[in-house]
């Protein structure tokens, strides 16, 4: 069976730091591209970072790009996202998620699997 499990989230002030973990099992991750997305309050699911397991491309949309860094740890089976300079606007519910492609960038519909989401609150 297998599980992405999302941990980390919580609350904290604008231009603070969190980060998240995703720990993956039941299955091998080759040839799968990890990501992260985030459901903010009435909005669609958007993605926000990808890594390739097998790799290390990884893609960022704009809002993050430079604030945001996606890593991981094969050996622990664990994906990353450390969150600096945090602003309201990234509160959100944050998903891990994983997909059978060669893109770093992943698509919600096409997503395998999907974490719980870990809750982000970025207060002002």
């Amino acid at each position: 069976q297998v599980q992405l499990v999302e941990s980390g989230g919580g609350s904290v002030q604008a231009g603070g730091s969190l980060r998240l973990s995703c720990l993956a099992s039941g299955r091998s991750f080759n040839g799968f591209t990890l990501g992260w997305f985030r459901q903010r309050p009435g909005k669609e699911r958007e993605f926000v970072a990808g890594i390739r397991w097998s790799g290390t491309n990884t893609y960022y949309i704009d809002s993050v790009q430079g604030r945001f860094t996606i890593s991981k740890d094969n050996a622990k089976n664990t994906m990353f996202l450390q969150m600096t300079s945090l602003a309201p606007e990234d509160t959100a519910i944050y998903y891990c998620a994983a997909d059978q492609t060669f893109s770093s960038r992943l698509s919600w519909p096409h997503v395998d699997y999907w974490g719980q989401g870990t809750q982000v609150t970025v207060s002002s």
